[in-house]
């Protein structure tokens, strides 16, 4: 099954090589590869004040998102674990998956509805961009949050530490949190991947000053190719630096839990 495999790399592969080709390229029209070879397109993305404030907007939007999903994930990951029923954790399951069975042009759709109403006219602001990238993204640290709770035997640890004399909050926080910072750190990298790539609802409730990256990409491809490439590759990196570091804070994890066992 080599070839199988080699060719699924080839399929992943190719439009990314391409791409890089792309960006190195000093034109590039109706020819299979381009022609020439130039440095210019990134100077020029670097210097384009448009990719600029994007790239800006896309950074807070991934930290703010990053920081609410920590602040909210955690507590709420904790809870369903700790719910005695089995009916209620798999309903709460349920619940907390939605966003990801729902297409986010529905959320958008919503988004729009809601916020544009004389009672709430937020929309374009870089505050309902960012509810809609935490309601998009918090599943997958819940998912992350609550299935490590189950191997980490935190009710043993808490049993202990409530044993010593230590409340609630004192074993939550010297107990929970510590014991689940690899997984939290995992599942934050992966909320900061999606929230920089997320596009659909991005193109629909940001505002003129408040696009995202890959919003303003979007627009590129409409103009120079080499530019548009050189501007799709600083998203590849980012996203590769992403998937790196989430693979590392899982081999950490892993490597913690081996440790404690």
């Amino acid at each position: 099954m080599a070839w199988v495999t080699g060719l699924y790399l080839a399929y992943l592969f190719l439009p990314m090589g391409l791409l890089l080709v792309g960006s190195f390229g000093d034109a590039w029209f109706n020819t299979l590869l381009p022609t020439g070879l130039t440095g210019k397109w990134y100077t020029a993305v670097w210097d384009d004040r448009t990719f600029q404030r994007a790239f800006r907007v896309s950074l807070q939007v991934a930290v703010a998102t990053c920081a609410i999903t920590a602040a909210v994930g955690l507590p709420l990951a904790y809870a369903i674990y700790r719910t005695a029923s089995r009916g209620v954790r798999a309903m709460a399951r349920v619940v907390y998956l939605l966003p990801i069975a729902v297409p986010p042009l529905v959320l958008a759709f919503g988004f729009v509805l809601v916020f544009s109403s004389d009672e709430l006219p937020y929309l374009g602001s870089i505050w309902v961009l960012i509810g809609g990238h935490v309601v998009l993204t918090l599943p997958y640290l819940l998912q992350t949050l609550v299935g490590d709770m189950r191997h980490l035997n935190l009710a043993e640890l808490e049993s202990a530490a409530e044993s010593l004399g230590a409340g609630f909050a004192r074993s939550f926080i010297d107990i929970v949190v510590p014991a689940l910072r690899h997984s939290l750190a995992s599942g934050l990298i992966m909320v900061a991947a999606l929230s920089i790539g997320e596009f659909q609802l991005s193109n629909l409730v940001a505002g003129f000053l408040t696009r995202p990256y890959p919003v303003v990409l979007l627009q590129a491809f409409y103009g120079a190719t080499g530019f548009a490439c050189a501007a799709t590759v600083i998203l590849l990196v980012l996203a590769l630096a992403a998937a790196v570091g989430g693979a590392l804070t899982v081999r950490g994890a892993a490597a913690a839990r081996s440790v404690a066992a």
